[in-house]
């Protein structure tokens, strides 16, 4: 079968964008997902995302992914931008027009605003706070997990934990240049107190308005990015009175723009998407 496909990257945080609006059913099946995303064999991404349509009346589209291990994703922030990119393209909208996607996902409604300066930003909801919601047994499941200590790799680590649909694990250390994360990583995501395994931040702050961070991400590994993750740093930095809620968060990939909006505690992040090549390839049965 011949599958026609996009490559989008969210700061290095590359994606396989598939159009699915006309059929149902996923074009591509979690383990042509995992071939597909290897960098070897494969196209080579973080993650395989699906424009499909929708059945709600409030939006315009559904996003389906798998990450790079063939996991179900919730959602992803970097690449909910990179579907913005690449549902103007399909729609043949401007770039040097302002849109407005309201675009359903796993994680509830996302609306993701394409702005003049080739930039999204995305309302990306309300945190969720309560051990119960990210989910975790760190601490009882009606409480927040702020500053809730850890024994990983013969260390202690101070964890805050966050939900922004997906779970985060958060931890801020003197330099973050020096967290060996591919040996710590897989420890925290696969740590039996995350019954879902988790995202795990590793924070360094520069100001309390300017974040330095690397992340592991559930089933992609270190990546040069991650939205979600950007957005979770920034309420972590906030709830342990370490950071700003309007905050720059610098990773490996470059930077995003997270505001934490006090009023109605709604998060919104901002930050690059572009375009790297359109391509067919072979699925194999």
């Amino acid at each position: 079968m011949k599958l026609a496909f996009s490559k989008y990257h969210g700061l290095g945080n590359d994606f396989i964008l598939i159009d699915n609006r006309a059929q149902r059913e996923l074009l591509v099946t979690a383990t042509q997902a995992q071939q597909l995303c290897d960098r070897h064999f494969g196209v080579g991404a973080n993650g395989v995302i699906f424009l499909c349509a929708t059945t709600d009346p409030a939006c315009d589209y559904q996003m389906a992914m798998y990450n790079s291990d063939g996991s179900v994703a919730e959602m992803c922030g970097n690449g909910i931008r990179c579907l913005a990119k690449f549902i103007a393209a399909l729609e043949s909208h401007a770039l040097d027009q302002a849109w407005i996607y309201r675009v359903q996902t796993l994680a509830g409604v996302m609306t993701l605003n394409l702005q003049t300066d080739g930039r999204v930003s995305v309302n990306m909801g309300t945190p969720k706070l309560l051990a119960s919601e990210i989910p975790t047994t760190l601490t009882e499941p009606d409480q927040k997990v702020i500053d809730i200590p850890l024994d990983v790799a013969g260390q202690t680590w101070q964890l805050t934990c966050v939900s922004m649909g997906n779970p985060h694990a958060i931890t801020f250390v003197e330099n973050v240049a020096a967290i060996p994360l591919a040996e710590l990583g897989p420890q925290f995501e696969h740590h039996s107190l995350f019954p879902q395994r988790t995202n795990t931040e590793f924070v360094e702050v520069i100001r309390p308005d300017y974040l330095k961070m690397r992340v592991w991400e559930r089933g992609a590994g270190a990546t040069l990015a991650c939205g979600t993750g950007a957005c979770a740093t920034v309420v972590a930095g906030v709830l342990t009175q370490r950071a700003l809620p309007q905050a720059t968060v610098e990773l490996p990939g470059g930077c995003l723009d997270i505001d934490w909006q006090q009023t109605t505690q709604t998060i919104y992040m901002t930050g690059p998407a572009n375009h790297v090549f359109d391509g067919v390839t072979d699925l194999e049965d």
